[in-house]
């Protein structure tokens, strides 16, 4: 295993890394208006925002940028948040919470504005996503499209038969198109945002873990191996890497790790089973979010788990759901495999603000953080040099302690739970269909459903190169899929 595979997982984004420099650790003190401690996608965006307002500013991460879930994920950038659209309404009411929306669709634009300016290379952004269900419950799906374009989100309901015609499963019914949706290499999004913020006059120090933080007084105080950093503010972007540092913020955060897989080339084959370019999900669980890498290949993320296991040992379940989705490629075979852990908050909502005077929060994006990483970025660095209060408009959604050990053990069997429902959901869906003659391929009756006229117009063997390889085994179709 080579070093970028021990930094950021042997991962297909690791395999395809541009090249980019490893910043220095911090060898002496620091005085500076901002620290940033975290160089997720948070902390990157934090730093590139304050500097590009005048104010110095220092990004102190323990490992390599982006190295923890922000480079880890399957790219996914889409508007809104991890809670649903209906529950954010009923929490904070409807006008607050399309202020809320037209923020996390403001995170969309940034990452979006990042792209077309940096001009970097590799991170080879894909537009749409499509968000598809399993179940022919058009009614339910009508009802949250109504909502989302009362919210303001630009999106597009698609009968079966549309879906069809793009994702050719018999799995799939209906879907919501979210078009202005991106999918994203988000380790070299990382790398080009890092180096927009360092021409902007941000510092950024690598292996320089922040060891104490001193939060009294006017001048904070951070301690690092080999030096210290003194600064006005201080921003924690650290996500469940808070947890040596401050584990109160730590312990309001479960820790949820899911599995990702790269498939080997399947050729034509690819573009015959799926003829959608954009990103695909179809479950609300961290289970089957997809997309077409490297030209045909699809990348897949699934399974997640309360504690962090070894990746492998997930390979058969996620290359059966490929099998159980599209038979029509027959033989899966894995080139790669990695994990990434990620914090939910109980209301799956982001934590941002500022706790104390000078003492700042960007953490929690778990379920839905790329859009909201670049927002609670922008929002904070404007808080602390502007004084803007745009972050204010989180305070309903506090500090909650997730639950310790007893928190996790509920989150994982919630997660094991939801996806025997939805397994039986599906199964009951598909019957009805056949009754219905309406099972399998994507030529079904046109005009269909009630989704008709709701749409917008218009430790395994390496190859030579070290990537992991595991064949396709030839009783996968025989061995029982599981819930999912």
């Amino acid at each position: 295993m080579n070093a970028a595979d021990i930094a950021f997982g042997a991962s297909w984004y690791s395999a395809t890394m541009v090249a980019a420099p490893a910043r220095p650790q911090l060898g002496s003190d620091l005085d500076v208006d901002v620290c940033v401690i975290g160089g997720g996608l948070a902390g990157i965006t934090t730093a590139r925002e304050v500097a590009r307002r005048g104010w110095s500013v220092a990004l102190l991460e323990a490992g390599r940028l982006a190295g923890g879930a922000s480079g880890r994920n399957t790219g996914f950038v889409l508007p809104g948040f991890g809670a649903a659209a209906d529950r954010l309404v009923a929490r904070v009411g409807f006008d607050r919470a399309k202020d809320l929306w037209a923020l996390s669709e403001a995170g969309l634009d940034y990452v979006r504005t990042v792209i077309d300016e940096e001009h970097a290379a590799g991170i080879d952004a894909q537009s749409g996503w499509l968000h598809v269900s399993k179940t022919d419950n058009g009614d339910e799906a009508v009802a949250e499209i109504a909502l989302l374009n009362e919210l303001g989100c630009e999106i597009e309901g698609w009968p079966t038969e549309r879906v069809r015609s793009v994702l050719r499963s018999g799995r799939y019914f209906h879907a919501i198109h979210y078009p202005r949706a991106l999918a994203i290499h988000p380790l070299n999004y990382a790398q080009a945002l890092a180096a927009a913020a360092e021409r902007d006059g941000a510092r950024i120090f690598e292996e320089t873990p922040a060891l104490s933080i001193d939060p009294a007084g006017v001048r904070k105080r951070i301690v690092t191996p080999a030096a210290r950093v003194r600064a006005s503010h201080v921003v924690l972007c650290g996500n469940v890497g808070l947890g040596g540092l401050m584990p109160q913020l730590a312990a309001t955060l479960i820790p949820m790790t899911t599995y990702v897989i790269t498939t080997a080339p399947f050729g034509p084959a690819l573009a015959e089973a799926i003829a959608y370019s954009g990103a695909v999900s179809d479950t609300d669980l961290a289970d089957n979010h997809y997309r077409i890498v490297g030209g045909d290949r699809l990348m897949l993320s699934g399974r997640a788990t309360a504690w962090v296991r070894e990746p492998r040992r997930y390979v058969r379940a996620l290359r059966r759901d490929i099998r159980k989705t599209y038979p029509q490629l027959g033989a899966v075979a894995v080139d790669f495999v990695w994990n990434g852990t990620l914090g939910l908050t109980v209301h799956r909502m982001p934590q941002i603000g500022e706790l104390a005077p000078g003492l700042w929060l960007a953490s929690g994006f778990g379920g839905h953080g790329l859009n909201t990483t670049a927002m609670a970025g922008n929002v904070i660095a404007r808080g602390i040099v502007q004084g803007d209060e745009t972050w204010k408009r989180f305070d309903a959604f506090e500090l909650v302690w997730a639950g310790g050990i007893m928190g996790r053990a509920a989150a994982q069997a919630r997660v094991w739970l939801k996806r025997a429902r939805a397994a039986m959901t599906e199964r009951h869906a598909r019957a009805t269909a056949r009754r219905k003659g309406r099972e399998i391929g994507p030529k079904t009756r046109p005009g269909a459903g009630p989704m008709a006229g709701h749409e917008a117009p218009g430790p395994q063997p390496l190859t030579k190169s070290g990537v992991m390889h595991v064949a396709p085994e030839p009783d996968d179709a025989a061995q029982p899929s599981g819930a999912g």
